[in-house]
């Protein structure tokens, strides 16, 4: 269990964030509370205050717009997270991006590990790192481990697109950031990705730019 001082000051932060009302502020890459890691939650904002901030996250997901935040990713090193994809792509991406709807859920200390060894490879970006994207090789399959924000045990295997967002967001909370696992030299900036790379696959983008895909 957290100490009670440090109980406090994380609950005051996170009043503090709520105050303002709205989406919270989404922390850019070069802060150190992306790259320090999470302290496990441990009921540092009790009930209340928990069902608050979720909200707030997802209030500010839908804003920014993404599919999943984590809470080091609004100042709060606590190992939260939330993930929701309503999937609107057009049906060949879909399909070949392995991507269906997931309904809004809440992560709480969250592990994952890979189920089998296939890898999929595709441009991937971050609200923390705007403007940008590039490829992330990322286990096709994953067992995800944790609780959700009542407590409740989960214990849910994934795979495709949700795989690839679990491992995102689960990520943050050990101070990674998907350039930690991305193709260097498929970086590239949002407008070049839709201009050029905005096939379903980054086959066209590796053989121009020089990576290899798994």
């Amino acid at each position: 269990m957290a100490p009670p001082s440090d109980r406090a000051s994380v609950s005051e932060r996170v009043e503090e964030l709520l105050a303002a009302g709205g989406p919270l502020p989404i922390v850019a890459a070069g802060l150190p509370v992306l790259r320090e890691g999470t302290e496990p939650y441990e009921g540092q904002l009790g009930p209340a205050l928990l069902d608050r901030f979720v909200e707030a996250l997802r209030t500010t997901m839908h804003a920014a717009p993404g599919v999943g935040l984590a809470a080091p990713q609004v100042g709060v090193g606590l190992r939260i997270a939330v993930i929701e994809d309503p999937a609107p792509v057009p049906e060949e991406v879909a399909r070949a991006r392995d991507r269906v709807p997931q309904p809004f859920r809440v992560l709480v200390n969250p592990s994952y590990e890979p189920v089998g060894t296939a890898r999929a490879a595709f441009f991937e970006g971050c609200l923390s790192v705007p403007g940008w994207q590039a490829v992330v090789a990322r286990h096709a399959e994953v067992r995800l481990r944790g609780e959700d924000e009542r407590g409740r045990a989960l214990d849910e295997v994934f795979t495709g697109w949700p795989a690839r967002i679990v491992q995102h967001e689960t990520d943050h909370l050990d101070g990674l950031l998907y350039l930690d696992r991305a193709e260097l030299r498929s970086l590239s900036t949002n407008e070049a990705v839709a201009a050029r790379w905005g096939q379903p696959v980054p086959r066209a983008a590796a053989e121009a730019l020089g990576f290899e895909l798994p």
